[in-house]
């Protein structure tokens, strides 16, 4: 977790550091980690603290990182405005008695949809599979967008598209650093 030294209602959340690499100097910053528990542990615990005085109010949240693009000739910079999770069961879940969400509309978004999971998605398969649903994959914005609306705090999801979520995406942390300049420049134009 870091924590910028300048507070802005505004917390920007990257998973990893190298995707935040190029947020301006300033900008308040949340780097949770990986995955869907860890991200969501760490925004939980910096909204608590926000509600009860030990941070700064949070107003919004902005969600930066890179994600697996599920269709052939999806490149750039993308604004989801619905997240859902592909490794939840809901339905099943819902038959059972026991109806979870498992998705989130976004408000300011360009259409996009965005899945998420815990599954680093690298074959052709699986991003079959999805781009029956959504248009491109990540591992953390569905919980994110959980916490959020639990917190009722409005969030927005900056994706980059980083690879094709197929075999080559294996090669994702080369792709890295040119995702997080494209990012880096979103978040200083946005301020």
């Amino acid at each position: 977790m870091t924590k910028a030294t300048v507070y802005s209602p505004v917390l920007v959340v990257s998973a990893t550091k190298a995707e935040a690499a190029h947020v301006p100097t300033g900008t308040r910053l949340l780097i949770t980690g990986l995955g869907k528990v860890t991200a969501a542990l760490a925004l939980a615990r910096v909204l608590a603290a926000a509600e009860h005085g030990g941070e700064p109010p949070v107003e919004t949240v902005v969600n930066i990182g890179t994600a697996g693009a599920l269709h052939d000739r999806r490149s750039g910079l993308f604004l989801p405005s619905r997240v859902i999770e592909h490794d939840l069961d809901a339905d099943v879940l819902a038959d059972l008695g026991y109806p979870v969400r498992a998705a989130w509309d976004i408000a300011g978004g360009d259409g996009t949809v965005l899945a998420t999971g815990d599954t680093f998605v690298n074959d052709s398969r699986r991003r079959a599979e999805l781009a029956s649903v959504a248009d491109l994959v990540d591992m953390e914005g569905a919980a994110l967008a959980r916490v959020a609306a639990d917190f009722g705090v409005p969030l927005r999801l900056v994706k980059v598209v980083s690879d094709s979520a197929d075999e080559s995406a294996n090669d994702w942390p080369a792709q890295v650093d040119a995702a997080a300049r494209k990012l880096g420049r979103w978040v200083a134009q946005a301020r």
